[in-house]
């Protein structure tokens, strides 16, 4: 970048590095010649042009060829060369724009130690070469918007203007190649004389220009940077740059106004030096070559231009007079005799109609992706470029173009009966039509054509709004352009020709770039409006092209407009094709699209379909394309097949017969061979799958069993029939799951409820097949799957709970206690005689006991039915208790009952029975089960039922028994919140660590360094540091001292996992110091004898806590910060004032870093 000239007029004193401003003027002024040598140059330029005719076409009509900027060969002037000044010669070279031949001459005379000042401030000054571009961008572009053309600084340059981002590139290169021939550019390059560096006054004006750029727009620190780099200038004084040099716009200032400056006046221009008159003998006319080439004027180019238009526009007027005239002659042959006569007096109304015929070849294409200039300029508001854009420049039809004002004036009224008033008058008809010539109308564009003339029928009103329509669309705002989605439509519906039809449908799918909700709405709505209208026919030939051509698109909202069409369509297209061509569309986007929202949409809309596919052999893809649906990785797009796929395909399956006999048995089947594949790693994701899937398929099971009942044809909606309960079915997660919207309303399916309780309750089962399958092969088969299942998994014993929850409760009670119940109970065997059975004790250690207990037991909530199911946790706490087998079954039952506050007091209950009980074993069960319960349970209970429980338990004179409360203590200490309770619990504890019967308890000792290292990381503060660190002190004291070598490591192993957790708690420096690293030191004296792996590991604990400690006690006191919080407290006051010290500059510098942003 380069200072702008000193002043307007020559001045001596101005530096030859000083820049000439450009002018946008066509005529450029040289300020190296005098105002005499170019008034002559003038007239001299005159006579030539007028003499000699120069075209600037190449033959190409769309792009004038540009003079050419290149050197021009004089003829050696008559006469003795000594008597022409060097600097005479130079003069005419520049003034000849001689450009290669002047800078032969300068560096010949440079190589000679005779420099001519005139050639060398010529040649260093960039804007000698910046107006050439400028002056032919404005000519490239008659009438426009100039573009930016290519920073050229010197004429070396040029030849890399090309390949600039700045402007328009294709103009750039044009110019570049127009204005130096490539072979006189490599000549320039290899001139070293024009690769100058830059020098240091330019340098330092543009590192000051930088710094207060960035200053400006916040980039503080950037300048902090630059400034220091460059640590051999004041920026915060211009004057540093030079002195007497004006300081120029700022960046912005300078970037704003390139490429477009105002024309300056003929008589004004900005110059670098000063040449006096005399200086400059310029040759007499007689003198001048005989032969010179032209240059080429602006104002020559533009006139040509016009004359070539104005050849063109009359070829065309020609073409067009013989095309309407064949026209007529063809309009004239098919007419009837009524219409012979009328287009012979009137040829106006014939050229209108032969319109229609020709109409189509005149839309513009919407495929093309030219950019549309006057939607962008009527869009100020759009950022992006349109999803599909129109040309502006779209020609008219013949027949219209030649609707002339005069031929409107002239033309009688199309329309017949229409009849107007003459004068009388004896005004000749071509004064008349010359007076007529006054009105102001217009009929010589596309747009006043359209005006002039008004359609007398639906069929000229739908040509002529399929011929204004693509012309309006780009001109609306995006926001505003579902408004045209009528007028789209009402067209594309009754537009005779199929060609503008699909243009319109184009048009409407293309409507808006990326439409929302509303909008997708909108145009959907509009889509099944046309299809009602049109038909099955049109619909599959003109929209369905349209879904495909975007099943693909970019963006995928496009996309989601697509799914979502396919099914809204779905009912309006040919039975063939919604089961081929629109499956096979939605069944490529499931597999393919990355986007969730359009695989969603597509599940919803293989649902629709699958409501009207009738063609049995689409079955199996229906049930693959579930599968797939089912095991999608998104959420959303698994929630939309159980709330329309999975219902809609067993609608499907139900009317196929296929629900019993293949959808529900294959789904079981794949369940037993994740069960048998899976012994070492179970599949949860496809279990979970598979089992939600049936879940999902219940109400369409229960269905089937009353649309399939004996009674079926007796229900009538005659009579009284009993409205359902609201709490009789569960609450469907989708309307399709609705039992009354699958039977077909409430009414109906009350009346078959009836018959069904009936039927059950006193008539049986009797030729009922498909009750009895659900009985003989479906639930046996759950049964045993569930017998399967490991009844460690809480997510698995929660599934099955859910899906026989649901199934009994879809139903009904009475199915439930006479087919389920029983089927359980057999199972189970649940009597006195096989609480010592191995085979009754293996059933009672699986899943069956959780699920019969959560999933069948819990469907009813009556008095009768809790006290089954108190009863049945009764008896397995007690049968696995005095069986010795393990509690997991009871314990997943108890976890799962829990997660609902509606059964802890019935959960309870049952513990206080096992509390009372006679053996010591249960009482030891019932201990445990306590602490699963705490959890859940809110305080008030734990208050009043769980703790006098567990003290009652505490003082069981089995020491067994008491032991096994130590873990539910540890979870209240966790858990609750009041003080009152806790003291009692901690009193409770105390005494199992104090008491003298105890010391020698070593399985009670175990079980209470196992409880403070679970519930110590989250126990109250208070507690963990007056009782568990002491504690856990004396404990690793006293096992020192112990002599047997296994109770020893035993001790020392919990031990060394309750430190391992307690290690990472805020830990004060007294504690640490008084109890932490005392346990420490004493536990790295067991583990050192009995297992040197664990002392390694101690050993680096205790040096870290040490270190620690040192860290705390040079450091000033900081109240209660812990250890480590005040180490990355250090550490990061460090790293900020490293940072810190990084800023070295100026005072005035860094105020400036922080100083608040405005």
């Amino acid at each position: 970048m380069a200072a702008p000239a000193a002043g307007s007029g020559g001045s001596a004193g101005v530096t030859p590095a000083a820049v000439v401003a450009p002018s946008a003027s066509s005529s450029s002024i040289n300020p190296f010649l005098s105002d005499s040598e170019e008034e002559e140059e003038d007239d001299a330029e005159e006579e030539e042009e007028d003499d000699e005719d120069v075209s600037p076409l190449d033959g190409r009509a769309a792009e004038p060829v540009l003079p050419p900027a290149g050197p021009r060969l004089l003829a050696a002037p008559s006469g003795e060369p000594g008597r022409v000044p060097l600097d005479a010669v130079a003069a005419q070279l520049l003034r000849e724009q001689l450009l290669l031949t002047a800078l032969e001459l300068h560096t010949e005379l440079l190589e000679g130690g005779r420099e001519l000042p005139r050639l060398r401030d010529y040649f260093s000054n960039p804007g000698n070469f910046e107006r050439p571009t400028v002056a032919a961008v404005a000519i490239s572009n008659p009438g426009g918007q100039l573009n930016r053309a290519g920073s050229i600084s010197t004429l070396d340059s040029l030849d890399f203007a090309r390949y600039s981002d700045d402007g328009n590139r294709e103009t750039d290169e044009r110019v570049a190649e127009n204005e130096v021939p490539l072979q006189e550019r490599k000549n320039y390059k290899s001139s070293p004389e024009i690769q100058e560096p830059i020098k240091p006054l330019e340098k330092r004006a543009l590192n000051f220009l930088v710094n207060e750029y960035l200053l400006k727009n916040n980039n503080k620190l950037t300048s902090i940077t630059f400034s220091d780099e460059n640590d051999d200038q004041d920026f915060e004084l211009w004057d540093d740059v030079g002195l007497n040099t004006p300081k120029p716009p700022d960046l912005l200032q300078l970037y704003r106004n390139f490429g477009s400056h105002q024309a300056a006046a003929k008589d004004t221009a900005d110059a670098a030096v000063s040449v006096e008159e005399d200086d400059l003998q310029p040759f007499p006319r007689s003198e001048r070559p005989a032969v010179e080439p032209v240059v080429v004027q602006p104002s020559e180019l533009v006139q040509e231009l016009e004359n070539r238009i104005k050849q063109c526009n009359d070829e065309k007027e020609v073409l067009l007079n013989q095309i309407g005239i064949l026209q007529r002659e063809i309009e004239t042959l098919r007419a009837s005799s009524m219409a012979e006569v009328l287009f012979e007096s009137h040829d106006v109304p014939a050229r209108l109609k032969s319109q229609t015929s020709e109409e189509s070849d005149h839309y513009i294409d919407l495929r093309t992706d030219s950019k549309c200039e006057k939607a962008e300029e009527n869009q100020a508001v759009e950022q992006a470029e349109p999803d599909f854009q129109l040309s502006h420049d779209i020609p008219p039809s013949p027949d219209l173009s030649k609707m002339s004002k005069k031929t409107l004036l002239c033309t009688p009224p199309i329309k017949d009966g229409v009849q107007f008033d003459q004068p009388n008058r004896k005004l000749s008809p071509a004064f008349h039509q010359a007076l007529l010539s006054f009105c102001r109308m217009s009929a010589d564009s596309r747009l006043g054509s359209e005006v002039s003339r008004i359609a007398d029928s639906e069929n000229g009103v739908m040509l002529m709004l399929g011929r204004c329509l693509p012309h309006i669309v780009p001109n609306v705002l995006l926001a505003k352009r579902e408004e045209l989605i009528p007028l789209i439509l009402c067209t594309a519906c009754l537009h005779p020709e199929p060609k503008e039809r699909d243009q319109l449908l184009h048009i409407l799918f293309n409507l808006i770039k990326r439409p929302d909700d509303e909008q997708r709405q909108m145009i959907l709505t509009g889509c099944v409006a046309f299809a009602r209208h049109v038909g099955p026919t049109r619909v599959e030939a003109e929209l369905l092209p349209q879904c495909w051509e975007q099943i693909n698109h970019k963006y995928p909202e496009r996309r989601l407009l697509v799914a979502e069409s396919c099914g809204d369509l779905a009912p309006y297209l040919p039975k063939e094709i919604r089961s081929s061509l629109v499956l096979s569309m939605l069944q490529q986007m499931l597999l393919e699209d990355k986007a969730d929202m359009v695989r969603e949409a597509v599940i919803k809309s293989l649902g629709i379909i699958m409501g009207y596919i009738d063609d049995p052999d689409k079955y199996q893809q229906g049930f693959e394309l579930l599968l797939t649906a089912l095991g999608d990785p998104s959420e959303r797009v698994v929630s939309a097949t159980h709330q329309v796929f999975l219902p809609a395909y067993a609608a499907w399956t139900m009317e196929l017969g296929n629900l019993q006999s293949h959808l529900i048995p294959t789904l079981l089947g794949k369940i037993e061979k994740l069960l048998r594949e899976g012994e070492h790693g179970l599949d949860e994701h496809k279990l979970h799958m598979y089992l939600s899937a049936l879940q999902s398929l219940i109400p369409s099971l229960f269905a089937t069993v009353l649309q399939n009942a004996p009674f079926t044809s007796k229900a009538k909606l005659q009579g009284e029939i009993l409205q359902i309960e609201v709490t009789r079915f569960p609450r469907p997660i989708s309307p399709l799951q609705d039992v009354a919207t699958i039977i077909g309303s409430r009414e109906q399916l009350a009346a078959l409820l009836q018959l069904y309780d009936y039927q059950l309750e006193h008539e049986g089962t009797t030729g009922w097949e498909s009750l009895l399958w659900v009985v003989n092969q479906l639930l046996p088969q759950l049964i045993e799957i569930v017998g399967r299942i490991n009844v460690a998994s809480a997510a698995y014993v929660h599934e099955f709970s859910r899906y026989f929850w649901r199934l009994c409760r879809t139903f009904g009670k009475i199915f439930t206690n006479t087919k389920v119940k029983p089927q359980f109970q057999e199972i189970l065997r649940l009597s006195e005689e096989n609480i010592d059975s191995a085979a009754g004790n293996g059933v009672l250690t699986k899943t069956t006991v959780p699920i019969y207990a959560t999933g069948v037991l819990t469907c009813y909530n009556q008095e009768e039915d809790r006290k089954l199911l108190v009863g049945f946790l009764e008896d397995v706490m007690t049968m696995l208790s005095l069986s010795h087998a393990p509690l997991d079954s009871l314990k997943a039952a108890f976890v799962e009952l829990g997660t609902n506050p509606a059964y802890h007091e019935l959960l309870l209950t049952v513990l206080w029975y096992g509390v009372v009980h006679t053996s010591a074993l249960v009482r030891c069960t019932a201990a445990r089960m306590f602490e699963l319960l705490v959890k859940g349970v809110n305080e008030t209970l734990v208050a009043q039922r769980v703790v006098p429980a567990l003290i009652t338990l505490s003082s069981d004179p089995e020491i067994s028994v008491r032991i096994a409360t130590i873990p539910a203590f540890g979870t209240i200490m966790e858990t609750v919140t009041q003080r009152e309770l806790l003291e009692r619990v901690k009193m409770q504890l105390a005494s199992f660590l104090e008491d003298p019967q105890y010391q020698d308890q070593h399985s009670l000792q175990i079980e209470i360094i196992r409880t403070f290292g679970r519930v110590g990381p989250n126990a109250e503060p208070r507690f963990r540091d007056e009782f568990v660190l002491p504690h856990l002190h004396k404990l690793a004291l006293v096992n020192n001292q112990q002599s047997v070598d296994s109770k020893r490591l035993d001790i020392a192993t919990y031990l060394f996992e309750a430190y391992s957790a307690l290690s990472c708690c805020f830990i004060s420096e007294e504690l640490m110091v008084n109890h932490f690293l005392p346990g420490l030191r004493c536990l790295r004296v067991d583990m050192e004898q009995l297992s040197p792996e664990h002392e390694v590991i101690l050993s680096s604990m205790i040096k870290e806590c040490e270190q620690k400690v040192e860290n705390k006690s040079v450091q000033e006191p900081q109240g209660s910060m812990s250890i480590a919080a005040s180490l990355v407290s250090e550490d990061t006051k460090t790293k900020f004032l490293n940072k810190m010290g990084q800023l070295t500059t100026s005072g005035a510098m860094l105020a400036n870093v922080f100083q608040r942003k405005k």
